[in-house]
């Protein structure tokens, strides 16, 4: 799988083909899941925090190390709003172009960081906030890489909608259309709280969850 060629909605064969994987979480409530994917971001990521706030939503934070370990504070407040945290790898890592043993040690290296900065925070609950939930970067695994995952303990979060905020061809109206047409019960939404995505992030995601909460859904971390 990889974003540049993958679907806005993910196919229902393709969840098939990698059923160890997790694509949505099925639902007969409407219940969606935001995640967003590359931050710690200065300026973003507190930005979605404020506008995930306005709705009362949760969403899931797959962090890179690199990134946590420049903005600390912002990691903080992430916690400190009650979302759940995912790994992301240290830096971004492609898996296809990474042998297994280095991107295995690039997750690992993450983890360490991330699980680290939660033990630091004042959340009361902070064993409930250690993380388990890995996605890759780029959409990007082999089959080796997941499964040795997997062993020590990972879940692989995948997506069923791509808003594709980070690509700059599209208009930041079809980012939005992109969710607001695909999303359905259980869909797990990716978006980006990085530079890159910015423009059409911001322009969709308020758009999204003032859409969906006038039908009646709720936002859920993972």
């Amino acid at each position: 799988m990889r974003y540049a060629l993958a679907p806005v909605k993910i196919p229902v064969i393709v969840k098939k083909i990698f059923p160890n994987y997790i694509w949505d979480i099925p639902s007969i409530d409407n219940v969606i899941y935001l995640t967003f994917d590359d931050g710690p971001t200065p300026e973003i990521t507190n930005w979605v925090l404020e506008t995930l706030k306005t709705y009362n939503a949760k969403a899931t934070f797959f962090c890179i190390g690199n990134n946590i370990e420049k903005h600390p504070n912002i990691f903080q407040n992430i916690i400190a709003e009650g979302h759940t945290i995912g790994n992301h790898t240290y830096n971004h890592i492609k898996g296809w172009k990474t042998k297994t043993k280095d991107y295995l040690e690039n997750t690992i290296e993450a983890e360490e960081i991330i699980n680290s900065q939660i033990q630091n925070s004042k959340t009361v609950n902070q064993k409930s906030l250690i993380s388990t939930l890995f996605r890759p970067p780029h959409g990007q695994i082999t089959l080796e890489q997941g499964k040795r995952l997997m062993a020590l303990g990972y879940k692989i979060i995948m997506w069923d909608v791509l808003s594709f905020d980070w690509d700059k061809s599209i208009s930041k109206e079809t980012c939005l259309n992109n969710v607001t047409n695909k999303a359905t019960p259980g869909s797990i939404i990716v978006f980006h709280d990085s530079v890159k995505a910015s423009k059409n992030m911001q322009y969709a995601l308020p758009k999204v969850l003032e859409f969906f909460s006038k039908k009646g859904y709720t936002f859920k971390a993972i």
